[in-house]
């Protein structure tokens, strides 16, 4: 039976789920890493400026977090009016526009910040439709899978069925039981990473092959963003070929980009679709006050926006802060031999230019650490599939991270070799890849687990049975008719009301997802920089370790109250 229906986990067609995989989700980070990455050549080869350059590239780099700070949760409301589609669409047109922009600049200020802010534009759109689009590729399923059991419970209730959906157990089988949110995030996070191994291997080396064809340096970085542009315009029409026709996205488009009245889309939808579609017009305000109250109100909604503050942080700790700290260490050892010291603020291109040996150590140990993560990515997938109740792969990553953060604070030297190295720094560094990609994986999965309403509770359907007339009534109000025949399956009925009930805000959750992932880069960047000047190298890796502590107690304490849940129900 479960063989049988697995392959309904991906309801979405084979083309939209490819589409979502292998354009949508790499590509989001692909271009990310590629511009942060360039930006330091941007400024001192095309530009001319060698004096501020670090500051100037810190700058650029806030202005974009701050922007996408902003940005992610109005395009999340603006997806939930046009859909998903057409968001992913544009936000990827605005990359490629932007990137052929960034190299027109002749000055840092206004020009290539403009340049950045517009990309940083684009890139909040893609970034947030990667968690919008997560619920619309497996919600169908959930549904579909619901309805069946509802059906078959309400026409064959027998004492066996009884006595296992008392037990929270459906005896139809595991597939009734499937989230396919949660193994879907798993490859979700796999194919992200490999966006990004993508822009070390293939978009990154394009000034230096240019150069080797006798182009200038300032010419081969303007070619080679053209050529990015390129491919990030292809990506903009994927998108919008292949995310057509998805599940729970009729009715959206440009017309409801204006429109704030329920239900008049609805004219030839049942009843049930007219609700749905008169909560997707509420008022905009309303779509992002509501996102954001269901922080506070839905358990796994406020886990998972609490797994994507950490996770985004756990990025900029091992991008940022691990180089930094393993460039401090080379510094203050006097282990570097040039002759001048890298700028404050500068990035990896600055300390591979001022020691050569901290930028290959920490090459390696980031290396490490984003390896472990993408093999460990589908195996958090799979693990947050079979644990929803309490998230118990959540709660080991958060774990994780508090452990692996503090032994790196705490570490004496960072090398691997040497008299003074010690091999265990590789132990360190695959701990927080384990940690950042199961904060990245199991925070999507529960978050789209809490946007179709499951997750929370696996007795979902006995609690509905058990409370039939009180659902024969609030369908009654919900629905604001009362007449859907005495053949109607009252159970599949409330059980594909409640599944869909958070749908219609999808987008608007996603981005306010965004917009603590986003709260979290921005703190960490800010508290742990100028702390690790004035305390200690070690600082923000301690901050990282409350980061995830908190995520931990946030996640025992769902886990408690979800047990509790089950305990009153039974």
């Amino acid at each position: 039976m479960a063989m049988a229906s697995s392959p309904a986990l991906f309801t979405a067609s084979r083309g939209q789920t490819l589409t979502y995989l292998l354009a949508v989700c790499p590509f989001s980070i692909a271009f990310l890493v590629f511009i942060n990455s360039s930006v330091s050549f941007v400024v001192t080869d095309l530009i001319g400026l060698h004096d501020g350059e670090g500051n100037a590239v810190g700058t650029l780099g806030f202005a974009d977090e701050l922007l996408a700070l902003a940005a992610c949760p109005l395009w999340g409301v603006l997806s939930d009016r046009i859909g998903v589609r057409h968001v992913c669409a544009i936000g990827y047109a605005i990359i490629a526009v932007a990137l052929v922009l960034f190299v027109q600049a002749t000055n840092v200020y206004p020009q290539l910040l403009l340049g950045r802010l517009l990309f940083s534009l684009g890139g909040s759109a893609v970034s947030t439709m990667v968690t919008a689009v997560l619920p619309t590729v497996t919600g169908k399923a959930l549904r579909d899978q619901a309805y069946r059991a509802s059906v078959s419970s309400e026409l064959t209730i027998t004492p066996a069925r009884l006595n296992g959906l008392q037990n929270g157990h459906h005896p139809d089988g595991a597939a009734t039981r499937a989230s396919p949110s949660a193994r879907l995030s798993g490859f979700v996070g796999l194919f992200a990473g490999c966006g990004a191994l993508v822009s070390l291997g293939v978009f990154l080396p394009l000034p230096a092959r240019f150069e080797k064809i006798g182009l200038s340096p300032a010419e081969a970085i303007r070619r080679s963003y053209y050529l990015v542009a390129a491919v990030a315009m292809i990506i903009s029409l994927i998108s919008f070929i292949g995310l057509r026709n998805l599940s729970e996205e009729e009715g959206k488009g440009w017309r409801a980009l204006w429109s704030h009245h329920s239900g008049q889309h609805a004219d030839d939808q049942d009843d049930d679709d007219e609700a749905f579609h008169g909560q997707e017009r509420m008022p905009y305000w309303k779509q992002l006050t509501t996102a954001l109250l269901l922080g506070f109100r839905n358990r796994s909604i406020a886990l998972g926006y609490m797994g994507g503050f950490v996770a985004r942080a756990s990025s900029v700790a091992i991008s940022l802060f691990i180089p930094l700290a393993v460039n401090h260490y080379y510094r203050v050892s006097g282990l570097c031999n040039e002759d001048h010291e890298p700028m404050p603020n500068s990035g990896l291109g600055d300390i591979k230019k001022a020691c050569p040996r901290a930028y290959i150590l920490a090459s390696i140990l980031t290396g490490v650490s984003q390896l472990i993560a993408l093999l460990a990515a589908p195996a958090f997938g799979y693990l947050t599939d079979k644990s929803r109740r309490y998230n118990v792969p959540l709660l080991v990553a958060a774990f994780v991270g508090v452990v692996g953060y503090l032994a790196f604070g705490f570490l004496p030297n960072p090398q691997f070799k040497g008299p003074d190295g010690n091999a265990g720094v590789f132990v360190v560094m695959a701990l927080l890849g384990i940690s950042q990609i199961g904060a990245i994986v199991c925070s999507l999965a529960v978050l789209s687990n809490g946007i179709l309403q499951v997750g929370v509770d696996d007795d979902a359907l006995r609690k509905i049975y058990a409370e039939q007339g009180v659902d024969r009534q609030g369908a009654h109000i919900h629905n604001g008719h009362s007449g859907e025949g005495e053949n109607q399956p009252l159970l599949a009925h409330s059980v594909d009301h409640r599944l869909q009930h958070l749908s219609h805000l999808k987008g608007s959750i996603a981005g306010v997802y965004s917009l603590y992932g986003g709260a979290g880069i921005l703190i960490l960047t800010k508290a742990g920089g100028s702390l690790f000047d004035v305390l200690s190298s070690g600082t923000p890796f301690y901050i990282m370790a409350v980061f995830n502590g908190i995520l931990l107690v946030t996640g025992l304490v769902c886990g408690i109250l979800n047990a509790r849940s089950k305990g009153v129900s039974g």
